[in-house]
């Protein structure tokens, strides 16, 4: 068993973990914040992304020990600090940016990692960004019209696919 400690969210965190533990059931299992959806284990849904140093990073690809001392976000940790939906979240809400919900998570990290990278990207970038998150219900234009919206372009312009 290996001792891993860091700050989730703002919080410091501990805890004892195999060396296979990856880190998105450290975050599910060991410290009870099950926003970070597993969809794949293979790195090829982008539901589990979290951010690890202020980067994206697919949680089910990483051991939780790699991320011993880190600063770890987590899609609980993406509200205003009164409890309110970030711009993103609120983005996502207004322009239908979800269904299911289950990949919403990793898309709401990811598009924080992408505004943060690209405060205005266009269409073709977000589009081009969200390679590696799979949504399988909305088709992404809601998705990519939420996350326009929260770079606070005009999002009317967007067409139809």
């Amino acid at each position: 068993m290996n001792k891993v400690s860091m700050t989730v969210n703002g919080k410091a965190v501990s805890g004892e973990v195999e060396g296979r533990t990856l880190l998105s059931s450290f975050l599910r299992d060991d410290i009870n914040l099950t926003g970070t959806h597993v969809g794949c284990d293979t790195s090829q849904c982008g539901a589990c992304v979290v951010h690890v140093d202020g980067e994206a990073v697919k949680s089910c690809t990483m051991l939780a020990a790699e991320a011993d001392g880190a600063e770890v976000k987590t899609i609980e940790g993406m509200a205003n600090a009164d409890g309110s939906l970030s711009v993103i979240q609120q983005a996502f809400q207004d322009h239908h940016g979800l269904q299911c919900g289950f990949c919403t998570p990793g898309m709401v990290m990811s598009a924080a990692a992408l505004l943060k990278e690209n405060p205005q990207p266009s269409e073709q970038e977000v589009r081009t960004y969200l390679e590696g998150n799979i949504c399988r219900c909305t088709g992404y234009h809601n998705i990519v019209k939420a996350i326009m919206a929260a770079s606070g372009q005009d999002v009317s312009v967007i067409a139809a696919e």
